[in-house]
């Protein structure tokens, strides 16, 4: 079963949504410079696994280079800029500058390593998430997909980033059933969202303006949502832009490492044996001490 779009409606201030999908658990995060970590695989992310880490960066690129190159194993990771254009480099070989409102989907698989920080704006701002890789794919080959602004599938307000929503479809290979939405509403607009059969895990977070979903969302706030296939329904109190996950749960266990997330700790020792050997080889094309 696929979700069923739903076109937006302006309703009045004074109309309230009907209580539908429950609020369970809400979070600021913790603020470290202009990164916001709002779920880490040590906390909610072994709650509301496949989706194991999320952080919202809000960055003034004269004061933040971003991140120099550093690996990763056992997951897939998918960075979002909602305001300003991204540099991005991987050692698939592939490198340059993804314009706002892009994506960049980096699966590590047995080991990768990549880079990423403004691609000249002024200001950078969006969300890196992770997501966790099951045993199929936790130790295959890394590959990068970059797809630009006009290349994101939309369905009325909600711009898929991965998976399905309606007959919209990410052209980003999902290693699971999983949608991930980036979705913008005008001041007093309101929209329903059901999720796929299954898709028992869903959160969202607010990365511009408030929201009602149903209870009051704050910018810069993360919410997550009863274990349940019930629909969602939100109402932006302002002009907002937010991104929704939804998925099946991830059924394997959480085994990490200081980069790395993998089902087993057989997997952990041979996706870090990888990210060592592309280390290694970088040391030696003088890429970094």
């Amino acid at each position: 079963m696929h979700a069923t779009a739903n076109p937006t409606s302006q309703i009045s201030p004074v109309e309230t949504i009907a209580a539908t999908r429950a609020i369970v658990y809400r979070t600021r995060g913790q603020q470290h410079g202009p990164i916001t970590r709002l779920m880490s695989p040590s906390d909610l992310g072994e709650h509301l696994k496949p989706f194991v880490f999320l952080d919202l960066f809000d960055a003034d690129a004269t004061a933040f280079q971003g991140f120099g190159l550093h690996p990763h194993s056992g997951i897939a990771t998918l960075s979002w800029s909602l305001q300003g254009d991204m540099g991005f480099e991987d050692t698939s070989g592939r490198q340059g500058v993804l314009a706002e409102g892009g994506v960049e989907w980096m699966q590590a698989g047995g080991g990768a390593w990549h880079a990423g920080g403004s691609g000249g704006s002024e200001r950078l701002r969006g969300f890196q998430l992770w997501v966790a890789l099951p045993p199929a794919l936790e130790l295959a080959p890394a590959f990068s997909t970059f797809l630009a602004p006009d290349e994101v599938a939309q369905e009325g307000p909600a711009r898929v980033l991965l998976g399905q929503y309606g007959a919209a479809h990410s052209a980003i290979p999902a290693p699971a059933s999983i949608n991930y939405l980036s979705v913008q509403l005008k001041a007093g607009e309101r929209w329903r969202y059901q999720p796929p059969a299954g898709h028992t895990v869903a959160w969202v977070a607010l990365g511009e303006g408030d929201l009602h979903a149903p209870e009051p969302l704050r910018q810069g706030e993360m919410a997550v949502f009863d274990a349940s296939e019930t629909a969602i329904e939100f109402q932006a109190a302002t002009d907002c832009v937010f991104v929704l996950g939804s998925a099946v749960p991830h059924p394997h266990d959480l085994v990490l490492g200081r980069y790395s997330v993998h089902t087993s700790r057989e997997a952990l020792q041979q996706g870090q044996a990888g990210i060592q050997q592309i280390g290694q080889r970088l040391r030696s094309e003088g890429r970094f001490d």
